[in-house]
């Protein structure tokens, strides 16, 4: 077998991760007959059939699985030693990509990341936002140096650096008639009331799931979305309920157009906060600079 060739690996990975060819011939300004040839030769030389077509583009065959993994690790550890030989040099440089949930847009731009920035003026971020499945695949796949999701189903290939406890609630706006229970409460209490929740790729909705599931209740929302700004604007216009952490309306809820009733419910009470990285990858000095900043914040990111 013939030794890798590099080019050729960069082209296969393009097209396998954006999921068509013509894709990834329009992010590397080549002709699509271009790429397709360069993945055949690559083929050619591993003797494998690395890809496979359908309606929708290309996916890799398990063969290909290998490579995609073989060039993930190849990239994460030259960038570990990259920094390292940086580092050495008395370099302070780099730059990080920072995967979050919508909900910790708040927190972490009020004052984290702030005080990252003025601490490394130097280091340089992306943050890609999105709904857990999507942020734990860019974290697996080393799209993502570092996770910020809430409660990630358990991954053997995710790596918790630091655990939040946060339940959910109901939020509802000021003067709804669940506040006049005057206690917690439960699934079934909210099932009357106009409900908007998040769609299944999030991890507050997942967790809702298993809830419904144990209760054997079934929540019929009235809309689901893909943004907290709209869940949050739903019951500020007095349009009902949702169900969500106190953090995601920390500051509705400090300017009371908003009010947080907690929920009676083993399942719904155990939501986490994770800061994750892939298991095995080697950080460079600037990821692990910004994680060990998320870990202090993490430590103080508790309920009121």
């Amino acid at each position: 077998m013939k030794e890798i060739n590099t080019k050729r690996l960069v082209y296969f990975y393009e097209a396998v991760s954006l999921g068509t060819i013509r894709s990834a011939a329009d992010k590397l300004g080549l002709a699509p007959s271009a790429i397709s040839r360069q993945i055949t030769q690559l083929e050619e030389e591993l003797s494998c059939t690395l890809i496979e077509r359908n309606r929708k583009g290309v996916c890799p065959t398990e063969a290909g699985s290998l490579l995609l993994k073989y060039y993930r690790e190849a990239v994460a550890n030259e960038e570990g030693y990259l920094s390292e030989l940086r580092a050495l040099k008395g370099l302070k440089s780099g730059h990080i990509t920072l995967a979050i949930g919508e909900g910790f847009i708040g927190e972490l731009m009020s004052t984290v990341l702030p005080e990252f920035q003025k601490k490394h003026p130097e280091l340089t971020v992306t943050i890609h936002v999105a709904g857990s499945n999507e942020l734990i695949r860019k974290v697996e796949e080393d799209e993502a140096h570092i996770g910020v999701l809430f409660h990630p189903p358990q991954r053997h290939k995710l790596r918790s650096h630091e655990v939040s406890l946060h339940p959910l609630c109901a939020i509802v706006p000021p003067e709804h008639p669940l506040i006049s229970l005057g206690r917690p409460v439960h699934l079934e209490d909210i099932e009357p009331y106009p409900l908007v929740l998040q769609e299944k790729e999030f991890g507050v909705r997942q967790l809702i799931a298993v809830a419904e599931f144990q209760h054997r209740v079934r929540l019929v929302p009235t809309m689901t979305v893909n943004s907290f700004s709209i869940l949050k604007e739903f019951v500020r216009s007095n349009m009902g309920v949702t169900i969500l952490p106190e953090f995601v309306v920390r500051r509705e809820l400090n300017d009371k157009h908003v009010v947080s009733l907690p929920i009676e419910d083993p399942v719904l009470s155990t939501g986490e906060v994770h800061i994750a990285t892939r298991l095995g990858r080697q950080l460079s000095e600037a990821s692990l600079e910004l994680l060990k900043h998320l870990q202090l914040w993490m430590r103080d990111f508790h309920v009121d």
